[in-house]
């Protein structure tokens, strides 16, 4: 019963938010990509529609609350304002009670509609329906995400960072944790705020009904470069996806340039305690996997754009573009410089 009334209810919601929704329906290049205000999946349709709601009642109230106080202000005021002040006998006008009946009364009802709703949505997104969503383990860094693809084969197991890919139209589980101090993973379009805390693991789960690029953003305050931990989720047609996880699997091509066999010495050296690139010796796990660097649309969580400008700005100055950031500053020469850039551009 409270699941058809709630689908009722989002109906009529929908109908009335139809203009807005339609001019947010834009996921690959939306105006205002962190608005809450239109979704995109089986998760966020059922929220969405509670939020309309809720924004509309809202609207409603403060206009009659807005009217009432003007009409009280200027039609009920005394003729003889600008007189004497004299004294108001104490006393009990009649009518006086209908007034608060009436507001109760009327208060009631779209606070029982909301609160039936509520409840309805929660019991509608708390689980994926349909398909058997796959698992991505999602750790909040500072300030960054790691991304942990799980597959029943180990041999198919792989971590990328900041860019979550996954398929249209297929749900998807989440295992959110921290690894250092509470961030909260939040991509507005797809599904609400989950924390990700040190020594916890929080579930949760998302689902795009249609291809886009989605943006999100860690929304609990967890330090100096907080503004800067974007994360991104790409929904790929099926296929598209299915040979995107393929190509993750595939080891970095050796470097077929002296200059970037160069890049490569001079990364693992520099840079391989803390970086891994699967094929090399640099194995270092306490900062973003670089093994398909290039398939990335950003570097640094959003930070900057993944350019040769945007890495070698990155790559030398990397306080300068994230300050607070824990990659510290290698002092490259200019030629060490374009030596790594051209080695980290074959890693595709």
């Amino acid at each position: 019963m409270r699941r058809r009334t709630g689908e009722r209810l989002g109906r009529a919601a929908r109908s009335v938010a139809g203009l807005s929704a339609a001019l947010l329906a834009k996921p690959a290049a939306a105006a205002t990509p962190m608005s809450f205000l239109g979704g995109w999946g089986s998760r966020a349709y059922p929220v969405v529609d509670l939020t309309w709601e809720a924004l509309i009642i809202s609207i409603a109230v403060c206009l009659i609350i807005t009217l009432l106080v003007a009409w009280g202000a200027l039609a009920k005021r005394s003729r003889s304002a600008f007189g004497p002040i004299g004294a108001e006998p104490v006393e009990r006008r009649p009518g006086g009670m209908k007034w608060i009946v009436w507001g109760v009364g009327l208060s009631v009802i779209p606070l029982v509609v909301t609160l039936i709703w509520t409840v309805s949505v929660l019991a509608a997104v708390n689980q994926p329906k349909g398909a058997e969503p796959f698992t991505i383990e999602v750790t909040g860094h500072q300030w960054w995400w790691e991304v942990r693809y799980r597959d029943a084969d180990p041999s198919r197991v792989f971590v990328t960072a900041n860019e979550i890919h996954i398929p249209v139209g297929h749900p998807v589980r989440l295992e959110l944790k921290g690894a250092d101090v509470i961030h909260s993973f939040w991509v507005p379009a797809l599904a609400g705020k989950t924390d990700t805390i040190p020594g916890q693991t929080n579930v949760t789960w998302l689902e795009a009904d249609r291809a886009g690029r989605y943006v999100g953003q860690c929304t609990e305050y967890c330090g100096l470069q907080h503004a800067h931990m974007a994360v991104f989720v790409i929904a790929d047609p099926p296929a598209v996806f299915a040979h995107w996880w393929q190509s993750q699997l595939a080891a970095a091509a050796p470097p077929a340039t002296v200059e970037a066999q160069q890049g490569q010495a001079l990364f693992v050296t520099k840079c391989g305690s803390c970086h891994t690139v699967n094929g090399t010796m640099a194995q270092g796990k306490v900062a973003p996997d670089l093994t398909h660097l290039m398939s990335r649309a950003t570097i640094a969580a959003g930070a900057a754009p993944n350019t040769p400008a945007g890495l070698s700005g990155w790559i030398a100055n990397p306080q300068g573009v994230k300050p607070g950031t824990l990659m510290p500053t290698l002092y490259l020469s200019g030629p060490q410089l374009t030596q790594v850039r051209g080695y980290l551009e074959t890693l595709k």
